[in-house]
């Protein structure tokens, strides 16, 4: 492995930790904005979050705090992106030439 795809390999990883941190905290921020009856996260927002690489982590965080637990669109649609995101990392490092 070149220095450079070891650079790209390491970015990637930061981003998505980054990714996951952001969406955690858009959702534990969301959950008590709900509770203190507070400006709220929009569910565009949430699963935004999720579409950027956060969604692992989002979707473990709503489940612990039993945030948006109720809602299909966050239930179905969060694991739906994530298995969107593995196909397209396959597609990536497998199927695509160099």
């Amino acid at each position: 492995m070149s220095n450079g795809d070891m650079i790209i390999r390491i970015i990637a990883a930061v981003y998505c930790i980054i990714a996951n941190v952001a969406a955690v905290a858009l959702t534990i921020y969301d959950k008590q904005a709900s509770m203190k009856h507070k400006q709220r996260i929009s569910e565009a927002g949430l699963l935004i979050a999720a579409a950027l690489s956060g969604c692992v982590l989002e979707y473990i965080t709503m489940r612990i705090i039993h945030h948006k637990t109720k809602h299909p669109k966050f239930m179905i649609g969060i694991p739906v992106i994530f298995a969107l995101e593995v196909i397209a990392l396959i597609i990536l490092l497998i199927v695509l030439p160099r």
